[in-house]
Order: structure tokens, then sequence, then C-alpha cells
């Protein structure tokens, strides 16, 4: 990216093509470091490698993952949640699906003058619930007030660290994704972009379309000590077509995808096919794919089931093909097609 005669556009925001190239281009250029330059959903380290004020290191095996996450979404209510309950749960997946146990989390504000006490305490009783509800305490914070109209409501950041056995420790990295893995993801796809767009344009739904924002911690926990995972990513901005982009790129390996099998709302595919929108592209904010042993993805598949957040989980596809690096996707209709990173912006705000 030249530098030169540019601005940040909304598209630097996506989580797509023009947010790798600004990380890329900018802040890895300018804060390298070997714990940066894994790119992973949160940074890991070992603790054996910070030895604590009196010398001692902790129990070798064991490595941190630490991740931080601001959240604009707008409107801040939406259904299905608000901004408090998608910050917690955002920065409680990005550590699960590292392969990490969670256990605590910070949260930072900045609220614009004028903003209603009211809605900061349901805001503030939300995040308590899903901190409650996933068992990661918010243990620490900061609140700052800006003046009106300085500030579109109230901004969240939030933090978290956890815990990573040295057993869980290549589900960030990939380095076990080998052909004949298989793909799955936990559940429909789509959900929380079209609830976001909907509150925006005053949709009306025949079936109310919530956002799908949970802490998948729980669900990650009971399918990581039960089963082998080779990969795990939370597909957030960008959707599940950026997610297997990047796995593809990661791995090297060619990826194949069945569109038939990702389970998709009828209300919302419906909705992209009026405002143009692919739903492999829609955020997500409660789904995770992942990648396992093939002869293991049927017994994975039925444990996500018997999960409250795994019902409607789905096989997608293998990793193999002939096009190593790149995700080929099998249409419906019987043709082929590639899954590249999301170019721009086709929703901003989103989270």
């Amino acid at each position: 990216m030249n530098k030169r005669d540019k601005t940040i556009r909304l598209g630097h925001g996506s989580g797509g093509r023009m947010t790798h190239d600004l990380i890329r281009d900018i802040f890895l250029s300018h804060f390298d470091n070997s714990i940066l330059l894994q790119q992973g959903d949160s940074a890991i380290w070992n603790l054996s490698a910070s030895p604590d004020a009196s010398g001692h290191s902790p129990t070798s095996g064991t490595k941190l993952a630490f991740s931080t996450d601001s959240y604009v979404v707008d409107p801040i209510f939406f259904p299905g949640g608000n901004i408090g309950s998608l910050a917690v749960s955002g920065t409680v997946n990005d550590l699960a699906v590292s392969g990490a146990r969670p256990l605590f989390l910070s949260a930072a504000f900045i609220i614009e003058e004028g903003f209603p006490l009211d809605q900061l305490d349901e805001i503030a009783r939300a995040m308590a619930a899903a901190s409650t509800e996933a068992d990661v305490p918010i243990v620490a914070g900061d609140t700052k007030v800006v003046h009106k109209g300085k500030c579109d409501k109230v901004f969240i950041t939030t933090s978290g660290v956890g815990l990573l056995d040295e057993a869980l420790s290549h589900i960030p990295t990939g380095s076990r994704v080998t052909e004949g893995d298989v793909i799955l993801v936990n559940g429909y796809a789509g959900d929380h972009g079209i609830a976001i767009l909907g509150e925006r344009e005053s949709l009306k739904f025949q079936s109310p379309i919530l956002s799908d924002a949970a802490c998948l911690n729980g669900l990650i926990a009971e399918i990581t000590a039960q089963y082998e995972v080779h990969f795990m990513r939370d597909a957030t901005r960008g959707g599940v077509a950026t997610v297997l982009s990047e796995l593809a790129g990661l791995t090297k390996h060619a990826i194949t995808i069945e569109e038939q099998a990702i389970p998709v709302r009828e209300e919302v595919r419906g909705i992209c096919e009026i405002f143009g929108y692919d739903p492999l592209y829609m955020a997500n904010e409660g789904k995770v794919v992942l990648v396992v042993p093939g002869d293991q993805a049927d017994k994975v598949l039925e444990g996500m089931k018997t999960h409250p957040l795994g019902r409607d989980a789905s096989i997608i596809g293998k990793v193999g093909g002939e096009y190593p690096g790149k995700v080929v996707l099998h249409t419906e209709i019987g043709g082929k097609r590639f899954l590249d990173m999301l170019a721009g912006e086709m929703l901003p705000r989103i989270c």
C-alpha cells in the first residue's frame, strides 16, 4: 500500500483484504516482533519465558493467550444483544478459538457526553450476564468521556487473558492441518450481519433474525477435550469465506467447500439477494470454523450437536483439491468459484 496521498476508508475495518493490507503495511512494519507476527486471534507465548518478580518461572508446558478488540457497532442495541454483550463474547471467542481457556477480561469505555445513563446501565448489565455465563469475570477497566459529537454514543474495548495448554498450542498455527481433514461450522452463517442491517434499515422479517453473538468457550472446551482439532477461527468480520481464505493462505493447502452444506437461513439468503450481499461474507459473532481429522469428523459433528450453540452444526468441506492455497466453492447449481478474502466493506461498523 502506497501511504502517500491515501486516507483510511471504511473498508480498512472490514476484516478482509484491505484490513490485512493495512496491518501488514502500517502496524506490522512498526510493531514488528515474533509474537505479533503470529497474527492469530490471540497473542501466544510461553509463561516459562516470563519469570515473576521473585525470579521463578511458571509451570513449563503452559502458554499465555492475550487478546484485545474494540467495538463500535451501529446501532448499539440490536435484536439478540447490544454492544456490551458483543464486546464480551467477541474477546472470549478470540481466546477460545486459539485453544485457550479464557480467565479474565478488562473493559474500557469511551462515552459521549449526554449519553443516557439508563442505556449505559443496560449495556453493563448485558456485559455482566455474558461474562457470568461464560465464567470469565471482568476484573479491570477504564472510563473516558468526550464532548458531545466527538464520539458516536459509546465505544468499548475489551481485552482478555487465558491459558493455553501445550497440547493445544498447534490450533492457532494450523501446523497440523493436512489433506483429508474435514471442515465444520457450528451453525447458521450471516445472522449477526443481517440482524444489524435489519435494525439499521428498519426491516421487518416474518421470523425475527437475531444476532448470533454468544460466548463459544463452553462448546469449544467440550470439543477439544474429546476430539483432535487441527485449527479453529471464529468467523466474524469477513464471514466464513474470509476465514477459509485465511486458512488456505496459512497452510498453502487447497480447500474445497460445498455451498449446499453451509447453513444459511432463508431470510438471510433473501435479504442478501435484495442488497447484493453474499451470506458467506456476512459477519457472525457466534460461529467457529473447525478443522478436524477426516476419520473423526462425524463424531465431532455429533458432539457439537449436543451443545446448544452447535445444534445446527454442519460439515461444509474438506482440505484438499486442485488449487493449493485457494478455496474452491462447489455451488448449488453445479458450478465452481473461488472464495477470496472480503475485498471491500459490505456493511461497516458491524462489531
